[in-house]
């Protein structure tokens, strides 16, 4: 949040953007999906690790070998408390489409999905629109409303709470060798997360923003 480099019209227009969508109460009919990457560094033991003595942790060997990467697409629904993992090979254009089919799908009653994301340049409408066809990709895309981050504002993006939290819980400081044990793992806490509807409580509204930052609206814009 204060890594912000200006705080020009574009940024305030984003951010005030996406804090108003934040602001509404839980909709079922325009749900509010936040989403985001998270590269993934695949580590495999050279040997298994030991037990010092029975009970106790097991001891691993600094030794590893690396076993390539691997991409975890992580969305939420944060006043929903649902969490959206997906294990791909990478973060493509074609990887990205596929999600985005998979999440409209979770919504099939939803007049719109609001769509918080980045300006990443797989996150176009052009994209889906390579991957599925000009018919059947406009008619994903159409079931989104994309609300992008501003540069450097990433941290309006609640995906990277998610992020974390599937960092510390999911991943922490085990070593995970193939992307088919990195699914396991991932939907696993996917599943764990979802049963017990963890919510994310974000609390920084317009009228925080314009006071941190200093600026006022002085027409109804957002």
């Amino acid at each position: 949040m204060w890594c912000v480099p200006e705080l020009d019209e574009p940024y305030i227009q984003r951010m005030e953007d996406i804090l108003a969508i934040y602001e509404k109460p839980l909709q079922e009919r325009e749900p509010v999906v936040c989403v985001d990457e998270k590269p993934v560094v695949l580590h495999r033991d050279v040997r298994p690790p030991l037990a010092m003595r029975p009970g106790k942790p097991l001891r691993r060997d600094s030794e590893y070998e690396r076993g390539g990467t691997a991409n975890v697409f992580c969305g939420v629904q944060p006043k929903a408390g649902r969490y959206f993992l997906k294990v791909t090979p990478n973060r493509s254009s074609p990887e990205f489409a596929d999600y985005l089919l998979d999440i409209a799908a979770c919504y099939p009653e939803a007049d719109t999905i609001h769509l918080i994301m980045d300006n990443l340049s797989s996150h176009t409408r052009k994209a889906v629109v390579e991957r599925f066809g000009e018919q059947n990709g406009s008619w994903l895309w159409d079931r989104f409303t994309v609300h992008y981050t501003p540069a450097h504002g990433s941290w309006l993006n609640q995906a990277e709470i998610a992020i974390g939290l599937f960092s510390r819980q999911c991943l922490g400081r085990q070593r995970i060798g193939h992307q088919d044990s990195l699914r396991i793992h991932t939907r696993a806490w996917t599943r764990r997360m979802n049963s017990h509807h963890v919510l994310i409580q974000w609390g920084f509204t317009r009228k925080k923003a314009r006071h941190t930052f200093g600026y006022s609206i002085t027409r109804s814009r957002y």
